[in-house]
């Protein structure tokens, strides 16, 4: 998909999506694929509520598949418009638009997913070309399911803040990404204080401002190692799940006014596409199952519980704001249920 090739998804009893993934599509690959055929484009619902669909499917969900019918007037330019929402304001649509019903909707989601995957918009040509490889929804669904995660290596690593530290790194045959548990002091029978933090390029090595995932994973150092013993995992969930490319694309969004929220699901993305999961088969593996969870997200703590680790307590882990943060903290206090 990343290098433009088309790709069919099949799901059992549905007949197969042939798929060319418009973001790294060009007007030659696309005029290959679909010849003189029509061709419909598969959208999530997310976005097609930003382009004014939501009225017709029901777009509760926002990465749940939407299908727009072909019409005479698509072309490339207009399917990467349709695809990529930091073009709304400089590219007025040649509507109006039809949806469809979906007629292999397991493929079609899984097809969502995988764009998710690969760090792509989600956002797809319908054809009926040859395409490169055809992909199983029961092996996109392998490559999400946390339960072949192993551990990889154990060393000894000192940090700033907690010099008795241990690092554990853990990997998955269906994934490439690497978590990583950061145990810090010694286990001594009581539930460790535990922090769960995702990936973040931006704020994490490059002391980005516009968030405050820096200065929580230095605090959650700290108030692990005060606590005398505890696990940070660091998640690599980059951009709440959807990857480092399209969490810039939702920076440049929140430079032309929308929040964090609103531009990710102009992207077409679900709100929070984290899996915390992970987190609970990494704490299992750890032979921790009952842990005092340092967060202000509920969402984590449902996560957790749902993977069959017990929060004996939510410890609040909360961090002063500066200029550029303040209306994200605001977004996730007001928007996705942040408490202190």
């Amino acid at each position: 998909m990343r290098r433009g090739w088309p790709i069919a998804v099949a799901a059992a009893g549905e007949a197969p999506l042939a798929l060319l993934a418009i973001e790294t599509a060009d007007a030659e690959r696309m005029a290959r694929f679909t010849g003189d055929r029509a061709h419909d484009v598969l959208l999530s619902s997310g976005r097609a509520e930003t382009l004014k669909l939501s009225n017709q499917r029901d777009a509760a969900v926002p990465d749940w598949p939407v299908v727009i019918e072909h019409a005479p007037w698509f072309d490339m330019a207009l399917a990467t418009a349709l695809a990529d929402p930091q073009l709304d304001l400089a590219t007025p649509f040649k509507g109006p638009f039809r949806t469809i019903p979906v007629t292999s909707p397991q493929a079609a989601a899984a097809a969502l997913r995988l764009a998710r995957i690969a760090g792509l918009l989600p956002a797809f040509v319908i054809g009926a070309g040859a395409v490169e490889e055809t992909v199983r929804v029961e092996d996109i669904d392998a490559h999400e399911d946390s339960g072949r995660l192993a551990i990889a290596v154990r060393a000894r690593l000192p940090v700033a803040g907690a010099e008795h530290a241990e690092i554990v790194a853990f990997r998955s045959p269906e994934s490439a990404d690497e978590h990583v548990a950061l145990i810090i002091g010694v286990p001594n029978g009581a539930p460790p204080l535990v922090r769960l933090h995702s990936e973040c390029l931006t704020g994490d090595v490059l002391g980005s401002l516009k968030c405050d995932c820096g200065p929580q994973l230095e605090a959650a150092i700290r108030a692990i190692a005060a606590a005398g013993w505890g696990v940070l995992l660091y998640l690599r969930q980059e951009g709440r799940g959807i990857g480092l490319v399209n969490k810039l694309r939702a920076y440049a969004l929140q430079d032309q006014g929308f929040d964090t929220v609103d531009a990710n699901m102009r992207l077409g993305f679900a709100i929070d596409a984290r899996d915390f999961g992970v987190a609970g088969r990494m704490l299992q593996l750890l032979g921790q199952g009952r842990v005092r969870l340092l967060t202000n997200n509920p969402a984590k703590v449902a996560g957790l519980e749902a993977a069959g680790v017990t929060v004996v307590e939510r410890v609040p882990h909360a961090l002063p704001p500066n200029p550029h943060n303040a209306r994200y903290l605001a977004t996730k206090r007001d928007r996705t249920g942040h408490q202190l």
